[in-house]
């Protein structure tokens, strides 16, 4: 299948990275997800596309955190969804109170910024689970950096309203380039509004040309 429209919805919603969370090896997707959209993420993204729950509902790219490696969980997730996930990679649920686990870790195949109050003993269990170094802090005063920012192996796209110091940090922790950019028709949580790996991408329905433009060259997908 041949994919030439990068904007789509997920369970009727334009919030991709609310609903499904992707890596360069699996795109993890809600029930609900129809399986006409199902082979448009695959097409897309170049991966398999896996139907699971993360413990709590259809939110899935909220409640995971995940790269080729592994997968951060919900410490709500059951056994019966750690077992599939498990057949993709690690596995491990956070050790945290905090239950958006994919909304307050930005991770690709080699690093991970994270939520500041995450104790040590969660910092060490992203590190250990998905292979990668890992260090707090924020995007654009954020906490929830998985919301506010998106991170491939190719290139980081993040709030606008990101500091001179925060994109200093984010450089020397992933070692790619960091642009900022919108989705959505203008909203700065682009981790909320964009699935994307190192093979592609997607936005939500309502993104507008420009924005997939920034998008395209922040990722590296602009030829």
């Amino acid at each position: 299948m041949l994919v030439t429209d990068k904007r789509l919805k997920i369970a009727g919603s334009s919030l991709l990275g609310v609903f499904a969370k992707c890596t360069d090896k699996v795109v993890l997707v809600p029930h609900e997800v129809g399986e006409d959209d199902r082979k448009i993420l695959e097409a897309g993204l170049k991966v398999p596309a896996i139907q699971v729950m993360a413990g709590v509902g259809s939110v899935l790219g909220s409640l995971v955190a995940a790269n080729s490696n592994g997968f951060v969980v919900t410490h709500h997730a059951g056994n019966e969804e750690l077992q599939i996930l498990r057949e993709h990679g690690r596995v491990a649920r956070l050790p945290a109170r905090i239950n958006a686990t994919g909304n307050v870790i930005l991770v690709n195949d080699s690093a991970a910024l994270v939520h500041p109050e995450l104790s040590s003993k969660a910092c060490e269990t992203v590190e250990q689970t998905l292979g990668v170094k890992v260090e707090k802090g924020t995007i654009g005063g954020l906490k929830t950096v998985g919301m506010a920012g998106v991170a491939t192996n190719k290139g980081l796209l993040v709030h606008p309203r990101i500091s001179k110091e925060e994109i200093a940090v984010l450089e020397e922790l992933f070692k790619l380039p960091v642009d900022v950019g919108t989705v959505n028709l203008g909203s700065p949580l682009v981790g909320s509004g964009i699935l994307a790996n190192s093979q592609g991408y997607f936005a939500g329905i309502e993104t507008s040309g420009p924005e997939l433009g920034r998008i395209e060259d922040a990722l590296g997908f602009l030829v």
